[in-house]
């Protein structure tokens, strides 16, 4: 071979390397999110990708279980929890960049059955919950750690009712997961976040719990205080943004205004 066409070779080797490098080093977003958010975050995430930097990974699953994960040193980036409970515990363990949390959506509770058995009940204090339920059981995400099944017990309890159906409760790891066994009949009764009822066309909607029977559903947003990925406070920024707004209302979110956590 020619010296000048060993030379372009190892120059076109070389700038191959370079680029498979780079591409090798694109920025990799990772986002702990908590269950109830996957389909509209999806769908933000969708719109996020047109313009990112780097790729975004999403890892859903219920609020304790991605709060532990980062306190044992997950590499999570962006931490999306369903309850104000689990952001402040990793404040608390020196586990967020407090300065970038903030209050970034609502939601409500409601109950839920299969499709096919969707007769209404109103849902106030001393409501027949254990007639309707019978034999069955109530999915709900656990009661001690999943914030759906804390909102979830402290309604029943606040409505007088938790007594008469404590021991028929069907305990699950997440949210999802709850909305799961009503959605396959396993459960013939739910409760879940009105966003997790819009995604599953199994289920329906058979009451509304009253928004003073529990605290106030709000999921905080932050950085963690290892990430070091320089796309992180964009993507917050997007999530905050009127082009994202959309796809979170779409699912039935209420979309907070902007203020610190």
């Amino acid at each position: 071979m020619k010296p000048q066409r060993w030379i372009a070779a190892i120059a076109l080797t070389l700038g191959l390397l370079t680029s498979a490098s780079a591409a090798e080093e694109k920025p990799r977003l990772t986002v702990f999110a908590a269950a109830s958010m996957k389909n509209a975050l999806d769908a933000a995430n969708a719109e996020w990708q047109k313009t990112a930097k780097g790729d975004v990974v999403v890892s859903y699953a219920a609020s304790s279980t991605l709060a532990n994960q980062i306190e044992h040193g997950a590499p999570a980036d962006i931490f999306i929890s369903a309850d104000l409970d689990w952001m402040d515990y990793l404040k608390s363990k020196g586990q967020m960049k407090t300065d970038t949390i903030s209050n970034l959506l609502g939601n409500r509770l409601v109950l839920v059955a299969p499709k096919d058995k969707a007769d209404k009940i109103e849902i106030k204090p001393g409501f027949n919950l254990a007639g309707r339920l019978g034999d069955g059981k109530i999915a709900m995400g656990t009661v001690n750690a999943v914030p759906a099944g804390k909102y979830g017990k402290a309604a029943l309890e606040k409505l007088g009712v938790w007594d008469k159906v404590s021991t028929q409760i069907a305990q699950a790891d997440s949210v999802r997961a709850a909305l799961l066994l009503v959605s396959r009949g396993e459960a013939p009764l739910g409760i879940v976040y009105q966003t997790d009822a819009a995604a599953d066309s199994n289920v329906a909607i058979i009451g509304l719990f009253p928004e003073d029977s529990h605290p106030a559903i709000i999921y905080p947003a932050g950085i963690t205080a290892s990430s070091k990925n320089p796309e992180a406070e964009a993507y917050l920024t997007f999530l905050r943004s009127d082009k994202a707004k959309p796809f979170f209302e779409k699912q039935g979110f209420t979309v907070l205004p902007r203020q610190k956590s």
